[in-house]
């Protein structure tokens, strides 16, 4: 694990905050490139934007490319606060983005199935905080929720 991973995360994890703030579940994402400059922040906008598709990494993802005016990524690394869905883990392979680094992982997910093999992953980075403030949010709403 590096510094700038619990850096990076930290970015991720305020954008986090900004979805619990505004009642969306509490994921956050940033995209940084190569160099280590951040191209773009998100966070879940699903409640707001009364769009199924409006997660925080396809968010990130999309800001990301139009900054580059490129849809592909290459070379650049996602981190996300939570562990990504089946349908963004799409959409970070088809962008063409070369690492993907997450902190809370979820269980009943098996990661390998979505593996990307040539895209190196990391997991694990604040993950305690990154679970907290999903756990806090779907403790508020009286959910059931597991990580």
């Amino acid at each position: 694990m590096k510094n700038n991973d619990i850096y990076f995360m930290r970015i991720a994890l305020k954008e986090a905050q900004k979805a619990y703030k505004n009642d969306e579940i509490p994921v956050g994402a940033i995209i940084v490139d190569s160099k280590g400059d951040v191209l773009s922040k998100a966070f879940n906008k699903k409640e707001k934007m009364h769009d199924a598709t409006a997660h925080a990494e396809i968010l990130a993802i999309k800001k990301a490319s139009k900054k580059l005016g490129d849809w592909r990524l290459n070379g650049c690394t996602i981190y996300v606060t939570l562990e990504p869905c089946e349908m963004c883990m799409s959409a970070i392979k088809q962008s063409r983005i070369s690492k993907l680094v997450y902190g809370a992982s979820k269980e009943n997910i098996n990661s390998n199935t979505y593996e990307n093999k040539s895209m190196g992953d990391l997991h694990g980075i604040l993950e305690k905080e990154c679970l907290e403030i999903i756990q806090m949010f779907f403790e508020q709403k009286r959910w059931c929720f597991t990580l």
